[in-house]
């Protein structure tokens, strides 16, 4: 396995496990802010998406061949605070979900067709860091993949209580719903101890 190679299967990793979290919800579930800051599951996915574009396609000039009106206008200078973070009535989940399949097959594109050690600048970023190469922007999309995953692991949970990894794998201990309420509890009650030092 090449170094690429690795690198790709923790990238498709996070994708999957972000856009897994959709799966089996109503529209309103999907959209529906859960946080103070309005984090949501689609919002989740339209930002990444707009991420990966940018740092793994725009920054070495390759676009993707149809226009994606939300993408561009999100990566606009004069974009709207956050509008890459919610979907609006208009957006299909379909529409986003399908919009960033086609980024992770331009970005792919980019990582086979390119060295890892391939130059690129960021402009944005501080001047000291600028110059960097394609391996770093891949290990920052995994990075910022798998921190917007696990928000959507919290924000799923809290819509129906689903909680897991991915399909197949929950990677959490067995226990039915007797044996987490009995868990929940038991932190509740040593957060409440500590507390009371």
């Amino acid at each position: 396995m090449t170094d690429k190679d690795v690198l790709r299967d923790y990238l498709r990793e996070a994708r999957e496990a972000l856009v897994w979290k959709l799966d089996g919800l109503t529209e309103y579930d999907a959209r529906r802010p859960l946080t103070p800051t309005a984090t949501n599951l689609l919002g989740l996915v339209k930002h990444v998406a707009a991420t990966e574009l940018l740092y793994l396609g725009h920054v070495f000039g390759r676009r993707l061949p149809e226009p994606l009106p939300w993408l561009e206008a999100a990566l606009a200078d004069d974009a709207e605070p956050n509008s890459d973070l919610w979907a609006t009535p208009e957006e299909t989940r379909e529409d986003i979900v399908g919009s960033y399949r086609r980024v992770w097959a331009n970005s792919d594109a980019t990582i086979e067709a390119l060295d890892l050690g391939h130059p690129c600048e960021i402009p944005w970023w501080r001047p000291e860091s600028r110059r960097t190469t394609l391996h770093r922007l891949v290990v920052h999309m995994i990075a910022e993949t798998h921190r917007h995953a696990g928000h959507a692991d919290i924000v799923r949970e809290l819509v129906d209580g689903s909680a897991g990894l991915r399909a197949g794998n929950a990677n959490l201990p067995p226990g039915d719903g007797a044996w987490w309420a009995a868990h929940h509890a038991r932190v509740e009650e040593a957060a409440r101890r500590a507390g009371h030092r």
